[in-house]
């Protein structure tokens, strides 16, 4: 898959092609039906497939502050889109200029001057240009004008949810990871360096790897959840996760925390994800250090159970 920074690292000798727009963040099941109908045109009409989304998340620029959870990493979006068969990844950088855009100037300007579009596959609530002013039937009366076609991408839905990234988020922020694993078609992820902590869980007999996660990244509510410790890119370490401050120690900084089973060894400075698998509990403030010995004991052997 080749990857273009902005439309215009378009080559000059491009040819027409399939297009689809979208953040895309989480690359879901709904997002994965939309690119995968797109690829699958591209290589019936024997054209390229491009997938363009954005970055920054055009909410952080429309509305500072407002830049929600970040389900994937833009590295971690990348490989999955790839895996999708995906031919080009453009990445647009969001910016208040691109925001002032209005609906047509972006059609020429990106699907038609750049991408040479030949079809366009979007979601039905597909919205672009200026104040998000444009729509698929807009898209449409401009594909007429421009020589492109339009195809629909139907939503994704299941017992009357329409997957989205609004509602994975949710369920994140519940600390319901397989409601958001269901919608995701794979376990949450988390990604991050693993930094040093206070070492209280080395001394209690649950060592643990703390990690330093991005900004806005989408960390699950407050609790222990079974999980996974990914490293290297394929290695997967069951692990209970814990989120919170550390209750029983008046912690006050919200931290995300790796017990690995049955590991021995230094994971300090380390690139590495956590992907989870269940909600186990809820945080719980304990007035002495037994019964907290005891939950995590607990706590292990729920997770060898969940991940098994």
């Amino acid at each position: 898959m080749q990857r273009w920074r902005g439309y215009e690292a378009a080559p000059g000798d491009w040819g027409r092609s399939v297009v689809t727009i979208g953040v895309f963040d989480g690359v879901h099941q709904g997002h994965q039906a939309t690119i995968g109908h797109a690829v699958a045109r591209a290589r019936e009409l024997g054209v390229q497939s491009v997938v363009v989304t954005f970055d920054p998340h055009p909410a952080e620029v429309v509305r500072p502050g407002a830049h929600p959870a970040v389900l994937t990493e833009p590295t971690r979006k990348a490989e999955l889109i790839e895996a999708l068969g995906v031919d080009v990844l453009c990445v647009v950088p969001f910016t208040a200029e691109l925001s002032q855009l209005p609906a047509e100037a972006f059609v020429h300007d990106i699907l038609v001057e750049h991408l040479h579009a030949m079809l366009v596959v979007v979601g039905d609530n597909f919205r672009f240009g200026h104040r998000a002013a444009g729509n698929v039937a807009l898209l449409e009366q401009l594909g007429g004008t421009f020589g492109f076609g339009v195809e629909n991408a139907p939503l994704v839905a299941a017992e009357g949810t329409v997957f989205s990234s609004t509602y994975i988020r949710s369920c994140v922020d519940a600390g319901d990871v397989a409601a958001a694993a269901a919608v995701l078609g794979r376990p949450h992820r988390l990604e991050g360096v693993v930094v040093l902590g206070d070492q209280r869980g080395r001394e209690l007999g649950f060592p643990t790897a703390n990690l330093l996660c991005p900004p806005h990244a989408a960390v699950p509510a407050d609790g222990v959840y079974a999980g996974w410790l990914v490293r290297r890119g394929t290695e997967r370490l069951p692990a209970a996760i814990s989120i919170g401050t550390n209750p029983t120690f008046a912690g006050r900084e919200r931290r995300v925390e790796a017990h690995v089973l049955d590991f021995s060894g230094d994971l300090y400075g380390e690139r590495v994800a956590l992907d989870f698998a269940a909600h186990l509990r809820g945080q719980i403030r304990y007035d002495a250090i037994e019964p907290l010995l005891v939950q995590m004991a607990e706590d292990v052997a729920r997770t060898r159970q969940a991940v098994a």
